[in-house]
């Protein structure tokens, strides 16, 4: 059992008081701090200390990754801890954007770094839009209200939401939303937003100001509307805003979990959630962004087809542990109300990450070792920590591998 040094990413989007607050330190914080990453991936690896050696967990991992990860896991995912666990603190709307499937980012990736070698050869530049080879399927548990925009919506229901804004400049837009069929009908219609919106310069602004006129009128999507405005008053005049009204827009209530396969569209606006994802940095961004926007590989990526499900989680027997299991071999995520007697961890074996979220938890080991974990604190558990019980009151999250789990 490894007490881990979590990275916390300074993203502008991030707020000054959610993660402060959650490993008790004082608020506000000096900057935003948007995600506080526990994993190995090598943009952020969490710290820890072996044998009185400070080291990072991708260290660790790849030193031993049989005897950390486990064989099985090992061999199937190339020596690499699967998962990437988060803490998402976002107080300002997140980019547009869609994640890769693994045979697109495998290929996507080796063709940057071939390229990429022969221009930094002549130029000196180094890699672009995509951080590994690896895919970036996800899963949001909302630890506080939290807004979304995630996948397509319906066809005739995106013609709704355009049609009631009441504007003739809109009109191109629904034109081609009418003429397509289903999906073809939404990715063309993304298409005509996100390359042609900074060339009608007058487009942003007046579904804006239609927005702010339609969220105070009662309707089934003046909660989008509203979203809409509130979205400008960070990214004014970008395309982005007429794109999230192609979106889905919900509201997560503290306790729901939402799984976005790769291909799906989205955006996370406002809220705290607890974020497991396969182990990648792959982001692929269209708008409402300062950072690198790459418009037609978003949309070579996305896939309108794409349903973002709400996970409805099963009990473990004889735990106190829900699951919330994703059609995904990378993650699995496990969430466990303690109270009474110690019970065992869940999983059992295999790489784990353990969270604590509130109140407190006492880990101990078969020969009596112990670790104690309070609010924001986390620890690494590696295949080799077996039978690892847990006693207290708080409220912990387990991120563990996807492999031989029942896929719901």
């Amino acid at each position: 059992m490894d007490p881990i040094r979590p990275i916390i990413k300074p993203y502008a989007w991030g707020s000054r008081e959610a993660l402060a607050r959650l490993r008790g330190r004082s608020v506000p914080s000096a900057g935003p701090e948007a995600e506080l990453w526990m994993g190995a991936h090598p943009a952020g690896p969490a710290g820890l200390t072996r044998d009185g050696r400070a080291t990072t967990l991708h260290e660790v991992v790849a030193a031993a990754p049989e005897r950390e990860l486990g064989g099985a896991c090992a061999r199937r995912f190339g020596g690499r801890l699967p998962f990437l666990l988060k803490v998402l603190a976002a107080e300002q709307p997140l980019s547009v954007q869609v994640h890769p499937d693994r045979e697109q980012a495998r290929t996507a990736f080796a063709a940057q770094l071939a390229t990429a070698t022969a221009t930094a050869t002549a130029t000196g530049t180094g890699p672009g839009t995509y951080a590994d080879d690896w895919p970036k399927p996800e899963l949001l548990y909302a630890l506080t209200r939290f807004e979304v925009l995630a996948g397509f919506r319906d066809r005739d229901e995106a013609v709704a939401v355009f049609d009631g804004l009441g504007l003739a400049d809109v009109r191109p837009l629904t034109d081609v939303l009418r003429a397509g069929d289903g999906a073809t009908a939404l990715t063309d219609a993304l298409r005509t937003v996100l390359e042609t919106g900074h060339d009608r310069a007058g487009l942003v602004p007046a579904v804006v100001a239609a927005s702010r006129r339609q969220a105070r009128a009662p309707g089934p999507y003046a909660a989008a509307y509203d979203a809409v405005v509130r979205m400008a008053e960070h990214h004014p005049g970008d395309p982005g805003l007429v794109a999230s009204l192609l979106m889905r827009y919900q509201v997560l209530e503290p306790g729901t979990a939402l799984f976005m396969p790769a291909g799906g569209l989205h955006a996370y606006l406002n809220g705290v959630g607890v974020e497991l994802m396969a182990a990648s940095d792959n982001v692929l961004r269209a708008g409402l962004t300062t950072k690198e926007v790459n418009i037609p590989e978003l949309l070579r990526v996305t896939d309108p087809a794409v349903r973002v499900p709400v996970v409805r989680p099963s009990g473990v027997p004889g735990s106190r542990t829900r699951a919330y299991a994703c059609p995904v071999e990378e993650f699995a995520l496990y969430r466990t109300e303690l109270g009474g007697p110690p019970k065992p961890v869940v999983p059992s074996s295999g790489p784990r990450i353990v969270l604590c979220v509130d109140g407190s938890a006492l880990l101990r080991g078969p020969e009596g070792d112990e670790l104690s974990l309070g609010p924001g604190a986390s620890c690494f558990l590696s295949d080799s920590d077996r039978d690892v019980t847990a006693q207290g009151d708080g409220t912990l999250f387990v991120a563990g591998t996807g492999l031989g789990v029942a896929h719901r």
